[in-house]
């Protein structure tokens, strides 16, 4: 699921993230203030034209690949001329009309249409209003709820880590989650990291966590992201941290339900030849955006940016995050484990050690250990 900070009052900004497009876990669910839109209230003609009249020029403004959101913005305004909307008489309606259009037309996974009256789109390049004392202690009351995107630790027979992170959230309330977990982790003599249920988030997190898994003063170019609206790239680099290194062996595992901020992270270790991927190819959404208001309460998110990955200088956008061994989602933890626990028999000199991780090898390769259960959640939207 996607972590995200969703305050009392929610300003749109230019987000360096890769999340906004899946299931929340931060956020509330989206409903209106007893005097304010309503997603029953009724569309005339005037207001559903001014509702898409909107969302093209937003498009146009603001889309990662101006010259391919040109026609679409054609497109939708067309259908729109030709009364293709006017069964759609509700917000509710219009919202549904659209978020289906847009996507089919658009061919972005990222995009999306939603009933959500608090967001309030800014200018190109303008500062959001900082957050105020109340909603920072929100954000970091709703981080410590959701265990900081973290849903298991666990130490696997054979002395193997298991980490089953299902998001990334604002990097200042779940910083100090990641480094006790890798404290508790630290221990092990390699790791799993569980991201076939990863919706994504903030890049600035993910860069957080992966720089527990390099030495210190072993810096890494990670992924840079590119704003369209603002025509700037921002890099991103491991991080000088003073919490605990992992330098050990990692698995990744990985679904078709991997998702924006989580195909980052397995991208990133992977290109950096830092973990070796197991599972199913990953969702394939890469662009990063912003949500925008569109009128009546409903609010599209736009792709506003492009990921630029540190070493192959590409991103996986509509073609997924490939992994090293490609195998059912839910036989990957299986087949990592198997695999570590293979590494590590082998590179154990300790004799009584290794004949306890050739015992566990043993009885794992059986199928007489029980493993942590993968239940895929419900994937984005189609």
């Amino acid at each position: 699921m996607t972590l995200r900070f969703r305050p009392a009052v929610r300003w749109t900004l230019a987000l360096s993230t890769l999340a906004l497009c899946a299931a929340t876990a931060f956020a509330q669910p989206a409903g209106s203030p007893p005097d304010g839109p309503s997603p029953q209230a009724p569309l005339n003609t005037a207001q559903r034209k001014a509702i898409v009249d909107t969302l093209a020029q937003q498009l146009r403004i603001r889309y990662v690949y101006p010259n391919k959101i040109e026609p679409v913005a054609k497109q939708l305004q067309a259908r729109s001329a030709k009364g293709a909307y006017e069964n759609a008489t509700t917000v509710e309606a219009m919202g549904e009309a659209l978020n289906k259009d847009l996507r089919e037309i658009g061919n972005d996974r990222h995009f999306r249409v939603e009933f959500d009256p608090e967001v309030q789109t800014l200018p190109v390049g303008a500062e959001p209003p900082k957050p105020t004392r109340e909603e920072i202690d929100q954000g970091r009351e709703q981080a410590a709820m959701m265990g900081f995107g973290i849903t298991r630790i666990q130490r696997l027979p054979g002395n193997i880590g298991y980490l089953d992170l299902r998001g990334f959230g604002p990097t200042e309330f779940i910083a100090g989650g990641y480094d006790a977990a890798m404290l508790l982790l630290g221990g092990t003599d390699a790791l799993v990291i569980d991201l076939r249920n990863n919706g994504g988030g903030s890049p600035s997190s993910v860069t957080y966590l992966l720089s527990h898994f390099f030495a210190e003063g072993d810096e890494r170019h990670l992924n840079d992201i590119y704003d369209r609206p603002t025509n700037t790239t921002r890099e991103y680099w491991t991080l000088p941290i003073s919490s605990p290194r992992y330098t050990k062996p990692i698995a990744v595992l990985t679904s078709k339900h991997t998702f924006s901020g989580g195909e980052e992270c397995a991208y990133d270790l992977q290109t950096q030849k830092r973990a070796k991927l197991y599972g199913e190819t990953t969702g394939g959404a890469a662009n990063p955006g912003e949500m925008v208001a569109l009128g009546h309460g409903l609010a599209a998110f736009v792709p506003t940016g492009r990921a630029i990955n540190g070493v192959t200088k590409k991103d996986w956008e509509m073609v997924g995050v490939v992994p090293d061994v490609s195998l059912p989602a839910s036989d990957a933890l299986s087949a990592a484990y198997v695999a570590l626990l293979e590494q590590s028999a082998s590179e154990t000199k300790n004799p009584e050690q290794r004949d306890q991780v050739k015992d566990v090898l043993a009885r794992a390769q059986a199928g007489k250990i029980d493993l942590p259960i993968y239940t895929p959640r419900r994937p984005p939207a189609p």
